[in-house]
Parts: C-alpha cells; structure tokens; sequence
C-alpha cells in the first residue's frame, strides 16, 4: 500500500466523514433514509476504529464514516488509511491545524511497509494501488511529509538485518541523508579512532571484521547549537559476555539510536529549522574474537578518565561515552542521545514508552509537554545522585557497570552523565526502538519512539 497527500481534490474524490461516539446521533439524524438504513445494516455506530463506506445511488463510494477518538487523531488517520479501497480521499469538515498535522502525518505513516526481502513481480511496484488524501486545509505538508519521512527511515534502518546494516553500511546511510541536504560528514574508521583518541569506540567493535567507526554529520551556520547522539551498535552479540541465542535475536535493532538521531536529522533539514546541527554516531559491532575486550579490562577514554569494564553485554555506553566527550567540546546549547541502552528500563517502563533522563529542569518539563502534545510520550526517571557510588572502582576511575543488579538504567545513565560537560542541558532517551505487536499504524518491528517529541522541542528550542 502506498499513501500519498494531493495539493488538489482530483474529480473523483470521496469524502471521508470522522464521527465521534457522541457526534454520531446527530449526525445520523440528518441523513437520508437509504443512509440510515445502510448503516443500521451494518450496525456502524462510530466507535473508535469503525469504518463504513457510504455507497451512492450509482454503487460509487463518495462517503467514508469512520470512528475516530479525539485523542488519538494521528493514529486513527494512519489506521484509517491502511484500511480504504485505493483511490482519493478529502476529510469532509475543516480541521484546526493541530488536528490537520495530525491527519496528514497519520495518513503518511499508514502507508509505510517493510519489503526490500519480499520477492517482487517484474513491475509489480510501479503499478502499487495508491490511497491519496487531498491536502487537508490546515496543515503543514512540508512539516508532515519530513516527519514521516523520517519515521519511515527510522523503521527501515532498525528493521534491516545486520548482514546489510553493519557499521559500514551506517555510515553510507549518514552519507546518504547528508547529500540529500547539503551535510557534511566526516568518519574515522578502525585504527584512525585510536590516533584520534576515541578508545573506547574503538576497543567496543575492533572484534567485527566491519571496522568500528565514528560519523560526524555538521549542517547548518546559524542559530543555537543542537547536537544529537545516537548508539550505533549494529549487532551486539554480548561480545565475551555473550548472550544467549534468545537475547540476540532482535540485536539488529541495537543501533536504534543511531537509527533515530539520522530520522530526527532529516527532519531537521527537510523543515529547514534555523539550527547548527551536528550528529555523531559511534557505529560498532560487539563481536567475538581473539582480540575482543574482556571483562575487567581497563581502558582509556576520550575525557581521559579510565574505565574498568564490568561487563561485556554493557557496550553501548561505552561507545557513546567517547561520542558525549567529543559533542560536550563544542558547548551545545542542546544536546540529546538515544540508545537502547537497559533492558532494566523497558522492565519498569515496558516496550512503549522510552526512559528519559535530564540533567537540566526546564528541559525536563519542556521535553515531557512536548511528548505529550505529540502523543509521543516518554516518562522521566532520576539521576539519582547517591547511586553514582555503584559505579566506583578499585583499580579505574568508573566502572562501566554498577556493583548491584538493581536500578540498571538509572546507573547507565549516571555513567554518561560523567562524560557530558558541566552546564551543558542534556537528555538522554533509553528507547525499545521495536513493536513487539502490531499497532493502528504501528506495524511489528522497528519504530520511532521519542522522536516527534524530540523534534518538537527543538523547533521551540529555535524560537527561544
């Protein structure tokens, strides 16, 4: 299925009618009888989620009803959207521009689909049914086509396998993304990362035989500074600590942070906000070998403190601690990361709603408003002070894991914070990245998670 916005309603276009439980009655009141008499037929009542085709007096479907809850515009849309016959589409009633985003991004995301390893029929895509929605009145399409955009590329780079998604192909990915917007972007690769101090980025992937590397993506000349951080481990085996077979099978989306600081970046540079961008994404693979870092290895950092490593299986943030070194240096007036970072976060918050962590109170309170008037949720947890004893060590400046199997993600987060730089607002986002079961819109895989959030508190951050 494709889904596409028209800038104009085409000559045959149906009219798609969304009906709240409560508009339902009057509504119902004010049609015809041959309408009232299909729709007790088929026993429509707009609850959340129905759908009905109104059929005119020649068999054409003009009108669609459906059900649709105020509360969930977005997801009703791209629901909707994957459920109608091809062909053209125009919401009936004026939207407000809130709700009118809403549609339009909706009806964008529901056409998405993963198939790069289905088997196609010669020509088969070319001539893909198309469901199209005019434009509605009030929205953005520039706002919602980057954004869905985005969230499509987001999905496709998580649920692309590590065989054709490794550190190599990441970074020609963010090479990709950069050419399309006039981006710049430097990667050290393999041994370049020790002359270039980045250690511990290093010592994490020099095991795969797809070199560790570290991308650097600069865009923009004017505006605050806003640097984003994302955890490319693009399959994490465990490395020594290994993992077993159940623990590695979805690892492909280990770089789901990575996946989404390139989505939030596109979108940044397809909306053109008045920004200085810079993204860095330390790209690994936690492998296996004969010259994988082990447990209880010391090792050098880019801040120059030393880390004792606990553990193997906690890679992620030892790659992105040599990546917040380095973005610290340039004083950012915002710097977020992303990474699936604990699975001790998705057992206090589950699979949906990502972890966030602030050093900064007013970007607290801004990021969480911005969540929830995207209906993109995250929930705030602490840097709690006194658990940063957990990570001391005998013999190294920190330990990359705590001394206690309890509070993992709030630990993960209190050694980053070690390698940001004082006074600099930082979040930190520890995401699932994947839909374990199938949602409107939301199909089973990869998924953005934070991101319209994220992105709406750097839009507001431009006009501050």
């Amino acid at each position: 299925m494709k889904t596409t916005l028209l800038k104009r309603a085409p000559k045959k276009v149906a009219a798609l009618i969304p009906l709240t439980s409560e508009d339902f009655p009057k509504w119902l009141a004010s049609q015809d009888g041959a309408t009232k008499g299909w729709i007790e037929v088929n026993r429509f009542e707009a609850r959340a989620g129905e759908v009905l085709l109104l059929p005119s007096g020649d068999g054409e479907v003009r009108r669609v009803v459906f059900g649709h809850d105020l509360r969930k515009t977005l997801w009703g849309y791209a629901a909707l959207a994957g459920r109608l016959p091809p062909g053209a589409y125009a919401i009936a009633p004026v939207l407000k521009k809130d709700a009118a985003d809403a549609a339009a991004l909706g009806w964008l995301i529901g056409g998405y689909k993963f198939d790069r390893y289905k088997e196609k029929q010669s020509g088969k895509d070319k001539d893909e049914p198309t469901r199209s929605l005019v434009r509605p009145k009030n929205a953005d399409p520039t706002l919602a086509e980057g954004l869905a955009d985005a969230i499509h590329l987001v999905r496709d780079l998580i649920n692309t396998p590590a065989n054709d998604m490794g550190p190599s192909a990441l970074a020609g990915e963010a090479r990709r993304v950069a050419r399309r917007f006039g981006a710049k972007v430097t990667v050290t690769t393999g041994d370049a990362l020790l002359q270039k101090n980045y250690p511990l980025i290093h010592a994490v992937g020099r095991a795969s035989s797809d070199a560790p590397r570290l991308i650097d993506m600069r865009w923009g000349a004017k505006g605050p500074r806003i640097t984003l951080v994302g955890k490319g481990v693009c399959f994490d085996s465990g490395g020594l600590d290994l993992k077993p077979a159940s623990g590695m099978l979805l690892m492909k989306k280990d770089m789901g942070g990575a996946a989404h600081v390139l989505g939030l970046a596109q979108a940044i540079m397809a909306t053109d906000l008045p920004l200085r961008l810079r993204v860095l994404i330390p790209a690994v693979e936690n492998a296996v070998a004969g010259n994988a870092y082990r447990p209880m290895d010391v090792l050098p950092s880019r801040k120059g403190l030393t880390v004792e490593v606990g553990n193997t299986d906690a890679e992620g943030r030892l790659v992105l601690a040599d990546a917040l070194s380095e973005a610290s240096r340039d004083e950012p007036d915002l710097l977020l990361d992303f990474a699936t970072l604990t699975g001790a976060a998705r057992v206090a918050l589950g699979a949906e709603l990502p972890a966030l962590f602030v050093n900064d109170e007013k970007l607290a309170t801004r990021f969480l408003k911005a969540g929830e008037d995207e209906g993109d949720p995250l929930w705030r947890m602490p840097l709690h002070a006194p658990y940063r004893s957990l990570l001391d060590s005998k013999v190294a400046d920190i330990s990359s894991t705590s001394s206690g199997g309890l509070a993992g993600a709030i630990t993960a987060a209190l050694f980053l914070q070690d390698f940001v730089g004082p006074d600099i607002p930082w979040a930190h986002v520890d995401l699932m990245a994947w839909n374990a079961t199938a949602r409107p819109g939301r199909p089973q895989g990869g998924e953005a998670m934070g991101l319209r959030a994220a992105y709406a508190l750097i839009r507001g951050h431009c006009k501050t």
